[in-house]
């Protein structure tokens, strides 16, 4: 098929793009005053759902539904898509009688969804309709049914799938939000689905993922010499050295800006011993922290590098904020 070219009216254009989305923005505020107590039994049903919240839709509701089963298995709701027509040539195995299924369907007639209801009925599952029919097949088979009409589509021909659509899934963040704030779901837990996102980064990573350790450590004893300490900052690369005593344990820290300011003031640095020239009680960090805190540290006292200790106080690790950069955690 083939459609005559027409002469673009760009002020046409931007008029049909301001009235789409002033026709969405009102099908999905519309929402609002159609959801009730059956938008509560629903997020109660999946709350209390023993397998896997099940998604359904045909065409674009299928679309729709692929994208809120994502938000909610996201999110700390376990969920699968199931396509209909599949379902009915052995898919419906997937289902099983402890899952809450939610069928999204603009019309509630859709012929692939209407075969399976009996079989769902079979197995004995908790049908959550989100339709903008309340009185079509869909509505009258399910337990609980959702309004997700709309008083017109988008699309000037009123064909085209459109407002209907993002009211499915604006209805569909609504439901995922709600059990998400009933299951007590934390950003620490959003960082587990998502650890590879840069939320996942820095709530999963820790000082121990990202430290410098053994040999890489810059350290020397408190009665080591001037030379010996610039040339183990030097070799090790990190703007900093550890002053640590015999048995290992952290007691200062000499810095690049600590070099500068003693040269600035006129120091006799020759003769010096490490624990003459060391910023004593440096800040630190346990091996076990959230990288996070290490960026919080180096912000909160404007220092670009941080000793790592166990729990006994003994240096086992050190760190600058270019680690922290390369670990994409700042």
């Amino acid at each position: 098929m083939s459609f005559e070219p027409a002469k673009f009216d760009a002020a046409q254009a931007l008029a049909l793009a301001h009235k789409t989305l002033e026709i969405e923005a009102a099908a999905v505020l519309g929402l609002k005053g159609r959801i009730g107590p059956e938008f509560a039994q629903a997020v109660r049903a999946m709350l209390a759902c023993q397998g896997r919240v099940v998604v359904m839709g045909m065409g674009k509701s299928g679309h729709i539904g692929r994208k809120i089963t994502a938000t909610l298995a996201s999110t700390g709701t376990p969920a699968m898509f199931v396509h209909p027509a599949e379902a009915s040539h052995g898919d419906l195995g997937m289902v099983s009688q402890g899952d809450v299924v939610l069928a999204i369907s603009n019309s509630g007639e859709v012929e692939e969804l209407a075969v399976i209801l009996p079989a769902l009925k079979r197995i004995g599952v908790t049908l959550v309709a989100m339709t903008g029919r309340a009185g079509s097949t869909l509505a009258k088979h399910a337990d609980v049914v959702l309004n997700s009409a709309v008083d017109a589509e988008a699309c000037p021909l009123n064909l085209a799938p459109t407002a209907s659509t993002t009211a499915q899934l604006a209805l569909g963040d609504a439901l995922a939000v709600a059990l998400l704030d009933a299951r007590g779901f934390r950003e620490e837990d959003f960082a587990r689905s998502h650890p590879g996102g840069a939320l996942g980064r820095k709530l999963l990573t820790h000082v121990d993922d990202v430290m410098r350790t053994g040999a890489a450590v810059p350290a020397v004893g408190l009665q080591a010499g001037f030379s010996d300490l610039m040339r183990e900052m030097s070799n090790k690369g990190l703007g900093a050295s550890a002053i640590v005593d015999d048995a290992g344990q952290v007691r200062g820290i000499f810095t690049d800006g600590d070099l500068r300011r003693l040269i600035e003031k006129g120091v006799d640095l020759r003769t010096s011993k490490a624990v003459d020239l060391m910023h004593p009680e440096p800040r630190t960090l346990r091996a076990g922290a959230l990288a996070v805190e290490a960026v919080a540290l180096m912000e909160q006292y404007r220092i670009t590098s941080v000793l790592v200790v166990d729990h006994a106080g003994v240096l086992c690790g050190a760190l600058n904020s270019n680690d922290l950069l390369r670990a994409k955690v700042i």
